[in-house]
């Protein structure tokens, strides 16, 4: 028996449309692994929530493995090549196989692993397995990469449809297993278990991802462009953090859409477009690597910032701000490790805009938050919110939560379900309590900066100071 491949996991954990597992197998005796090195993620390391995900992830792709006579071997080390090297010594690997990554940590990570295991004489390919199309493949006539999604989604509509995603292989156990730790041991969940809420919200593992995937197809693929922005309404995929995990490929989305009967409607263009904006986030990281941490529109390096900025941080992440809509949301992530895209753009404008705090400080808390916590779209998101990334809105554009709760969350669904407090009060004062009544806040039991706060912020007078700092680098 020849000595076995070696497919190293990452953000790929599952067994369906997995390129790297597929081509392992049909070379031989297969060692799934996956080496736990938070180290190389750099500053942009997985957070609380998505940690949790990652724990629960591996649970089930043990199961997975055991069920098709296999197994995952999970390692841990600060240097993902030493313990490779180790791990082909003591197995007489002949091969290391892996779809790639794209954050800039994890390039440089694998084209050293690949340059190293090369120079050993070791079988190293990488594989395309986590985009639809590899970040270099969708270019402008002239070569160059976009700066603007409409023409990306346009270039990327010209090359051939992606492939049909790949079976699940059969696998060939290699002559011996060695030790492997249990995810316990790599101490993955946080201390305070404020992540009790997640578990009754999503099911992580390869068998949740295909259930989420065919219960959206089913059920609400139909309603999506009409009821996606209604965070009330279960109409969005929340499909996320199963793509950011790997397990579920964008191919096994794209196709799924396709098969179905609504493949050419409206809701399906949307939401494939939705599809799209996680490849464009992908491609501007892969040549913007600097784009986690510093704006592209370099006008906003100078940006006047407020000079208050723990306080109504620490309020704007405890839900406490005042602005319902924004509370409810910020609420949300909290107890569930995800907010509804529409959310994520209005308490994401009230921080950056109204309270002129960084998006930079935005981002790590998403990151630390969000089960889905993908670097490529939350940066590229904040720096959309804040008007100074690619495709970005315009500075000017600052998101009324006032009138976003109106018209988004017209009945009020969503505030009451995450403000609790201010369950009773009629419609039509829900999204700015302190314009009620007197009257009609006592008979709601409602008594502001007591039972639900005072608005953190004056959001007429906060707008005209956003648009005041812009002007003094507008003409920078």
């Amino acid at each position: 028996m020849t000595g076995p491949s070696i497919v190293w996991l990452r953000r790929d954990l599952r067994l369906r449309d997995n390129p790297a597992l597929y081509r392992a197998a049909a070379l031989g005796p297969v060692l799934p692994v996956y080496i736990h090195a938070p180290e190389e993620e750099g500053n942009h390391a997985t957070g609380a929530a998505g940690a949790w995900w990652l724990h629960c992830a591996l649970r089930e792709l043990q199961q997975e493995l055991k069920a098709c006579s296999s197994r995952l071997l999970i390692l841990r080390g600060e240097d993902s090549l030493a313990v490779l090297r180790r791990l082909i010594r003591d197995t007489d690997a002949a091969a290391v196989l892996w779809n790639r990554r794209y954050e800039p940590a994890g390039i440089q990570v694998d084209r050293r692993v690949k340059a190293a295991l090369r120079e050993d004489g070791i079988r190293a390919e990488s594989f395309p397995g986590n985009l639809l199309r590899e970040p270099w493949e969708v270019q402008r006539k002239d070569g160059g990469s976009f700066r603007a999604f409409t023409p990306f989604w346009r270039a990327s509509h010209r090359l051939p449809p992606p492939a049909t995603p790949l079976p699940a292989p059969q696998l060939e156990p290699p002559a011996h297993w060695p030790d492997s730790l249990e995810p316990d041991e790599l101490e993955l969940l946080p201390r305070i278990p404020w992540y009790r809420g997640f578990e009754s919200c999503w099911q992580p593992g390869e068998q949740g991802a295909n259930t989420a995937l065919d219960i959206f197809v089913r059920n609400q693929l139909s309603g999506y462009a009409g009821h996606r922005d209604l965070p009330g309404t279960p109409g969005t995929s929340r499909l996320s953090p199963h793509l950011h995990f790997g397990e579920l490929s964008p191919r096994q989305v794209w196709a799924a859409v396709h098969a179905s009967r609504q493949y050419d409607s409206d809701s399906a263009t949307t939401f494939l477009s939705e599809l799209g904006w996680r490849e464009f986030a992908h491609h501007l990281l892969y040549y913007h690597p600097q784009m986690p941490d510093t704006p592209l529109d370099r006008r906003f390096e100078e940006f006047p910032w407020a000079e208050e900025q723990e306080g109504p941080l620490q309020t704007w992440q405890q839900g406490q701000t005042g602005i319902p809509i924004v509370d409810a949301g910020m609420r949300e992530l909290w107890h569930t490790g995800w907010m509804h895209n529409r959310v994520r753009m209005i308490v994401g404008s009230l921080l950056t805009k109204n309270l002129r705090i960084p998006w930079q400080r935005g981002e790590r808390w998403f990151r630390d938050t969000l089960v889905d916590a993908d670097l490529a779209s939350n940066s590229m998101g904040w720096q959309w919110v804040q008007g100074c990334g690619a495709d970005a809105a315009p500075y000017f554009r600052i998101f009324n939560p006032v009138r976003q709760g109106e018209r988004f969350d017209p009945d009020g669904t969503y505030v009451r379900r995450w403000v609790p407090e201010l369950a009773r009060l009629p419609t039509g004062n829900l999204h700015a309590p302190w314009d009620a009544s007197v009257c009609t806040l006592r008979k709601a039991g409602v008594t502001l900066g007591e039972t639900y706060p005072e608005p953190l912020v004056d959001l007429g007078t906060s707008r005209k100071a956003a648009l005041d700092a812009y002007q003094t680098i507008r003409n920078g």
